[in-house]
């Protein structure tokens, strides 16, 4: 409420700022040039790999270094935090990554992000480079009519590329024009007080720029056209660190518990390194000056120690704090613990997963699975069965013959609990996620859509099922009985074959046991194999048994089947076994 209250007031202020000087309209045009540039890049870089950073960030976090460096390089190459941020979430989400490794990355990720700075202070305030802009776009603009996905990536890059470099020369034009009208130096204030103030309007700036890119932009042209003063603009510095952690507590509100963890990862490591930082500050910027002679920055040259100071103070964040990950890693994990209610719903689908394709696809699939073993619970016990009876078992006929006691559950009621709700999530988030995949990626998303549905399918049949399991259960008919034992051990044998193949990394041998498994389930067809004829002609059931037995052999075979469907396409990797195997591709 208060976001949506503010809002209009911020806009309004905007509006007065641009009708009441020529100077300040120039820079907002500049600041806003330079988000879309951001955006432009932020998108292409998405085009452009085809992929390949998801799955650079999936692999890279095995270590806390790789993770530092992985998270560094990352930021660097798309110059956006934010979107790191959002595919890590996704990946914790999705359980693809450990959350220290998502921690590392963030680490890396803050120090990937100081390399904004350098591109502005070594290349925006040395060079014309709104003359290099106009080429930039205007080539870009051609390659985004291209089909290919890397042609467009590539396009949408150096039109980003080009916004950018054209938002810095706005604001730094901007920043000069205001200085001939107005002198903002002569606002600023010594001490820790001076300190305290700049570091509190660089936090408001880029929560309400929400780009710690654009703030650290915006701050190195007014440093450079002497606009403030070099220690204000350090103070800045800080401050639009600490924004950053704002911007990303307040996208981590309606996130899952993950989103949560991370944004309270990423806001103590940032408020560690800025309080750092505001305690040593007159320390590290003799620091900066000892070192900016060293590597050739001229002594005046605030703009480049600026960017200097921002990636050194970062840098010594991560080697104060990374020592201390294992600790904070267990304190975070003890945040957000979700309570589990009556109705089963999902575990793995999140909003922000679904940004990311790859984790979407396997945020999909863990929730197909989470849906399956919530049905297997169901399955087993409408035939008064209970898993752990039969599971890994050499004699499941003999176990099922042995477990003569109803098992008292309420199909119906179960489906509307652990199945339904959880089905319906899966459907409308599969469905939501397509937006941003590629044919195969959709692809899979159906075989995912179908594999609930068969899940579903195999729930409501069991229910029909149950009611001749329990009622035959208690006859004195014994071949009748065993008919339906029978029955009872071919769904059972299904699950623990089923479990089997969940367990084995050997496609090809998983292929077999499918294959095994069809053929087991063909005894089920009754009315084929002449089972139901024989005992027909030998008056071991009545009539009103056969039918029975006729359509409940129907439902056990539909079942099994079902449930085959459903682990070839979750358990079985590969395409080509897949499709031996009789699943599409």
């Amino acid at each position: 409420m208060v976001k949506k209250s503010i809002y209009p007031l911020f806009l309004l202020g905007i509006a007065y700022l641009l009708f009441s000087s020529q100077d300040a309209k120039i820079i907002i045009a500049g600041i806003a040039i330079f988000l879309i540039g951001m955006v432009f890049m932020e998108d292409g870089f998405k085009l452009f790999s085809g992929g390949m950073l998801e799955r650079v960030l999936e692999k890279s976090t095995s270590n806390m270094p790789k993770a530092i460096v992985t998270g560094f390089f990352a930021t660097t190459m798309l110059q956006s935090s934010s979107l790191i941020s959002i595919i890590i979430i996704s990946f914790l989400s999705a359980e693809m990554i450990s959350l220290s490794g998502a921690v590392g990355i963030i680490y890396g990720s803050n120090i990937g992000s100081t390399t904004t700075a350098w591109i502005v202070s070594s290349l925006g305030m040395k060079i014309d480079i709104a003359h290099y802009a106009m080429p930039m776009i205007i080539f870009g603009v051609m390659f985004r009519f291209k089909n290919n996905n890397a042609y467009k990536g590539f396009g949408n890059i150096l039109v980003g590329l080009g916004f950018v470099f054209l938002g810095i020369a706005y604001m730094k034009d901007g920043f000069d024009a205001l200085k001939n009208g107005l002198d903002l130096a002569q606002f600023a204030m010594d001490g820790y007080l001076g300190i305290l103030v700049y570091i509190l309007i660089g936090a408001v700036a880029t929560v309400v720029i929400q780009s710690s890119g654009a703030t650290m932009a915006l701050i190195i042209t007014a440093v450079a056209t002497g606009q403030i003063e070099y220690v204000n603009a350090l103070s800045l510095a800080i401050g639009a660190n600490i924004g950053t952690t704002v911007t990303a507590v307040i996208g981590a509100v309606s996130s899952n518990s993950n989103g949560k963890r991370l944004a309270v990862a990423h806001f103590i490591f940032n408020v560690l390194t800025a309080i750092i930082a505001i305690v040593f500050l007159y320390q590290l910027a003799d620091f900066v000056d000892i070192l900016s002679a060293t590597i050739g920055i001229g002594d005046k040259d605030y703009a480049m120690k600026l960017a200097l100071f921002h990636t050194v103070f970062n840098v010594i964040g991560v080697l104060t704090v990374s020592p201390f990950t294992h600790k904070l890693v267990v304190y975070l994990e003890g945040l957000f613990i979700e309570v589990e209610e009556g109705v089963s719903r999902a575990q793995y689908l999140d909003d922000v997963v679904i940004a990311v394709p790859e984790s979407a696809l396997v945020a999909i699939k863990k929730e197909v699975i989470h849906l399956y073993d919530n049905a297997t619970e169901v399955l087993a016990h409408a035939i008064s069965l209970h898993r752990h009876s039969f599971l890994n078992k050499e004699n499941i006929l003999e176990v099922v013959k042995n477990s003569t006691t109803k098992i008292d559950i309420n199909v119906g009621k179960f489906y509307e609990t652990k199945i339904k709700e959880l089905y319906g999530d899966i459907v409308n988030y599969a469905t939501l996620s397509q937006d941003k995949m590629d044919e195969n990626q959709i692809r899979q998303v159906y075989y995912y859509k179908v594999a609930s549905k068969d899940i579903v399918e195999a729930v409501k049949d069991v229910e029909e099922l149950q009611k001749n399991v329990n009622f035959y259960q208690k006859s004195n008919n014994d071949v009748i009985k065993n008919e339906y034992n029978i029955l009872r051990e071919k769904i059972a044998n299904t699950l623990d074959k089923i479990e089997d193949i969940r367990n084995d990394e050997d496609d090809m041998d998983s292929m077999l046991k499918v294959k095994q498994l069809k053929i087991d389930i063909n005894e089920l067809d009754i009315i084929e194999n002449g089972r139901i004829d024989s005992l027909i002609r030998s008056n071991s059931i009545t009539t009103k048994m056969a039918t029975s037995l006729i359509n409940d052999s129907s439902f056990a075979y539909d079942i099994s089947k079902r449930l085959i469907e459903v682990a070839v396409t979750l358990w079985i990797e590969d395409e080509e076994i897949k499709t031996l195997t009789g699943e599409a591709s």
